[in-house]
């Protein structure tokens, strides 16, 4: 199995083709208007797109995916339900957790990890690739904040949910470059602290005009940071792009 990514210049957001050059099939995951480099690899190889999966429906992860879908022959859209209720394209395949589809010998199961977008899943591949969207990055975790994200608690229970996986399964995020469950497992500095490894802080920040506590401040994938907060006068914990924070 091969997977070839792309990335936008703008969003740094991912697509990827993930094909099986031997049986000449493969998939296209997720759309970033970046989308022709990965259909010329598959032509040039020989491989046809049997299935165009969708993650979820923010648009630096749907743009050019009709532009897309159209050059690779028009392969069936699949994605979860609140994904395709977005969509601007017919969505042909509904899956919902644990549904499984065979891509022409090609095994996908979708994972449901609500939190940052509706209609969110991880795709796992022949289990052992898992493509996480905008759920797991390298240095942090998607933000919470976006409208119908499920919250805190949805997206720390799909990250930990993905962190079950075998710690060799490679994972390939929305955003930045591969790494594997058990890197994440080690290194995430939401996991660790989810895990008990290491303490949150407690300093003292505003975030959109409210008081809030600052339990981390974590890296980002555009060479910024994600920031976990807790809102004072509600409780509300959420977790925000760090140019939304004011310290100090």
């Amino acid at each position: 199995m091969i997977v070839e990514r792309t990335e936008n210049p703008q969003w740094l957001s991912n697509a990827y083709l993930v094909a099986d050059v031997e049986r000449g099939t493969g998939v296209l995951i997720d759309g970033n208007e970046d989308v022709d480099p990965l259909i010329d690899i598959a032509e040039r190889e020989g491989i046809t797109i049997t299935h165009y999966l969708v993650t979820h429906p923010h648009v630096d992860h749907v743009a050019g995916v009709t532009e897309a879908r159209a050059r690779a022959g028009n392969p069936p859209l699949v994605a979860h339900a609140e994904t395709a209720a977005e969509l601007d394209d017919e969505v042909e395949i509904l899956m919902a957790d644990g549904d499984k589809l065979d891509a022409k010998g090609i095994e996908v199961e979708a994972i449901y990890t609500p939190g940052h977008a509706p209609g969110h899943l991880a795709f796992l591949i022949d289990g052992t690739d898992v493509f996480t969207a905008d759920v797991l990055f390298k240095g942090t975790v998607g933000g919470t904040a976006s409208p119908g994200a499920a919250g805190f608690e949805a997206l720390k229970g799909s990250v930990m949910r993905l962190m079950e996986l075998p710690p060799e399964t490679r994972v390939h995020p929305g955003h930045k470059e591969p790494t594997t469950v058990g890197e994440q497992w080690a290194d995430n500095p939401f996991v660790r602290i989810w895990r008990g490894i290491d303490a949150t802080g407690e300093e003292q920040v505003t975030v959109w005009d409210r008081p809030a506590t600052l339990k981390l401040w974590a890296p980002d994938y555009d060479g910024g940071n994600k920031a976990w907060i807790v809102f004072g006068d509600s409780g509300e914990e959420t977790i925000v792009g760090g140019s939304q924070v004011v310290r100090g």
